[in-house]
């Protein structure tokens, strides 16, 4: 039986950091979407032009700004336990 190596530390911030980075992107288009459309409905109800500013600045970047955050938190949280449940693993497979 093939003895399975720890995962390296090295790999652990890059998976976090991909992880926050296309989570964050992907909440920021979708809350960019949702903005526009809202702004554009409020806009044609009463009768002005849509300011798209107020979709970047007051909606979507904040929202994302969150979004980043916890999806960072999760990530770390994500690893740790991989990486405890890995070490766990190795340990025992080293004792048989």
């Amino acid at each position: 039986m093939k003895s399975r190596r720890l995962p390296p530390w090295m790999g652990i911030p890059a998976r976090i950091f991909a992880l926050t980075f296309i989570g964050t992107l992907l909440t920021f288009a979708v809350s960019l979407l949702f903005a526009i459309l809202g702004t554009v409905a409020i806009s044609a109800l009463c009768g002005l032009h849509p300011d798209m500013r107020i979709a970047y600045r007051f909606i979507a970047l904040p929202v994302a700004a969150v979004a980043a955050l916890i999806l960072m938190a999760f990530a770390i949280g994500h690893e740790i336990r991989l990486y405890r449940q890995s070490k766990a693993l190795h340990a025992i497979e080293r004792m048989s």
